[in-house]
């Protein structure tokens, strides 16, 4: 089969419509995109928080924001009009894109966004599709995938999407960068909250945006103390201003309150922090895909909602009880027990914290030898 038309494209859009974490894990294949057809341009359409990662995904040259209404989404009102998506239209068509390339999860349909290009006028139109979407898009890969155990990861879906029409990947690690500038203003920010740049630290974050998948603050905050405690690491939570009240029940827990920086550090900032971290213990949530695009361990509660999105190609623990009603797909327990995550112990979450910093190579455990705090990575 021959796939000239793609890689001549040098106009192309690529639609990821869900969160930050979601456009993370398919930083791999954009960059094949761009590894295939080095010359070509590409336009990010995402909602606003995967957006933001714009300046920190070297593939990607620009993005365009948008609220998509077949997603969850964030607007309300005018905000999910159906005037919003003419003039998304008006937009893609005033671009014109040469192709676009729609990445979804396996529950999710393709079709919305790719009539919305066809409308668009652009000529190459490419997503996985359950059934036949006949002149909605132009390739398309039969997608007979089911949220079950051993399903493949989230990151080589996507991979061979793209795959199938000729992009390949020299490099399938996932991408994030920041500047110094982030460094040096998290290192501020850091400082005036109490830190001490000089001791190794560990990232603690009890948020997520589905409460199914957040494991108890409180547990954090034991778990954290268990970490200080025999590593004489600092503690350091993050989470949005919203998540500052599970911080503080997490930080009820503790001996030593830790840092804590909810709300005051941007994208890159919150990359350089668990870059230097000596690991982060976490939800499933956006930061544990930054953390394995930076390189830094993971100690992850993954409630088991779902199971393609656990740590790609990083030193990781993944922490949950196995249930019956495995991969409900829900943002609440529709059991009301939550047992996947309410039944790991506190002691285990430290063990497995404790055992991701004993593997660093040459770092022993020990309040006086440590990580680099925030390594200067350079964009590009």
């Amino acid at each position: 089969m021959t796939h000239t038309a793609w890689l001549d494209a040098r106009n192309i859009l690529v639609v990821r419509v869900d969160n930050l974490g979601d456009v993370v894990m398919t930083t791999p294949a954009f960059a094949a995109i761009k590894h295939s057809s080095p010359g070509a341009r590409l336009t990010l359409l995402a909602s606003k928080a995967g957006a933001a990662a714009l300046k920190h995904i070297p593939a990607l040259d620009d993005a365009i924001v948008y609220d998509a209404p077949w997603t969850k989404g964030t607007s309300q009102g005018a905000g999910r009009s159906a005037q919003v998506d003419k003039r998304l239209i008006n937009e893609l068509t005033r671009r014109s894109f040469d192709a676009a390339v729609i990445f979804t999860v396996c529950t999710q349909s393709a079709l919305p966004a790719a009539l919305m290009c066809r409308l668009a006028g652009i000529p190459l139109r490419l997503a996985h599709s359950r059934e036949n979407p006949y002149d909605l898009l132009t390739h398309w890969v039969h997608d007979t995938e089911v949220c079950a155990t051993g399903m493949r990861h989230e990151v080589t879906r996507q991979l061979d999407l793209v795959r199938s029409v000729g992009f390949h990947a020299c490099d399938e690690r996932m991408q994030f960068r920041y500047p110094a500038s982030d460094v040096l203003g998290m290192r501020r920010k850091f400082a005036l909250a109490g830190g001490d740049l000089l001791r190794p630290y560990v990232v603690v974050h009890p948020g997520a945006t589905a409460a199914s998948r957040r494991y108890p603050a409180e547990r954090f905050g034991r778990a954290a103390r268990a970490i200080a405690d025999a590593s004489g690491c600092q503690v350091v939570f993050i989470g949005g201003a919203d998540e500052a009240p599970l911080i503080v029940q997490a930080q009820q827990q503790m001996h030593e309150p830790g840092v804590s920086l909810a709300g005051q550090l941007t994208l890159g900032e919150l990359a350089a922090l668990i870059a230097g971290a000596q690991v982060i213990v976490c939800n499933n949530s956006g930061p544990v895909h930054i953390a394995a695009a930076v390189g830094t361990p993971v100690a992850v509660l993954y409630a088991l909602t779902n199971p393609q999105h656990t740590p790609w190609k990083v030193d990781a623990r993944v922490l949950n009880h196995d249930v019956p009603c495995r991969n409900c797909l829900k943002s609440v327990c529709p059991e009301q027990h939550h047992d996947c995550l309410r039944r790991v112990e506190p002691e285990a979450v430290a063990t497995a914290a404790l055992e991701l910093i004993r593997a660093l190579p040459g770092v022993p455990l020990s309040p006086h030898t440590h990580r680099p705090v925030a390594p200067l990575m350079a964009m590009g």
